[in-house]
């Protein structure tokens, strides 16, 4: 039964490969039902997988083998909130270890394109410090980041 809000994610043939890699990598995650195409269609032919119903951390997905013509961009992300070094390192890791790419101040891209925060909380709770000195201090030490290191952002903060 899909949700009554799902998030759809447009691949090009490949949306039960990201599901699968999703649902090994993240916690709360998970493949559900395989739908399989019951005719050709402009991307595809009948029987080939059409959609994906996941879930990664607990929210609903939709994978669509809609073909070549749309591509995954920044302006959509999941941020994932991490409780340590070890998790976000290990998160990280399995995205870019996956064919993926690094970015800047916590994002990735995994290798279908879609982007990932790897935000630990103590950065969210850095940049938001009411030390106005503090917040500065912490956002600057992560805008020179590509994965966040929390003991230098936790020793930014403290200045």
């Amino acid at each position: 039964m899909i949700s009554k809000n799902t998030i759809c994610l447009w691949y090009d043939g490949t949306a039960l490969d990201a599901a699968k890699f999703y649902a090994e990598t993240f916690p709360d995650s998970a493949v559900g039902a395989v739908h399989r195409a019951p005719g050709d269609y402009p991307s595809g032919k009948e029987g080939d997988v059409l959609t994906v119903e996941f879930t990664v951390m607990g929210i609903p997905c939709l994978g669509l083998n809609g073909g070549p013509a749309f591509k995954h961009s920044e302006a959509f992300s999941f941020q994932v909130a991490t409780d340590d070094q070890a998790e976000t390192d290990r998160l990280w890791n399995a995205v870019i270890g996956n064919g993926g790419q690094a970015s800047a101040c916590g994002w990735c891209k995994d290798k279908w394109g879609l982007s990932w925060q790897i935000t630990p909380r103590a950065l969210t709770a850095a940049i938001t410090d009411p030390d106005p000195a503090a917040a500065k201090r912490a956002f600057e030490a992560m805008m020179e980041m590509t994965k966040i290191d929390i003991a230098a952002i936790v020793a930014a903060r403290r200045g």
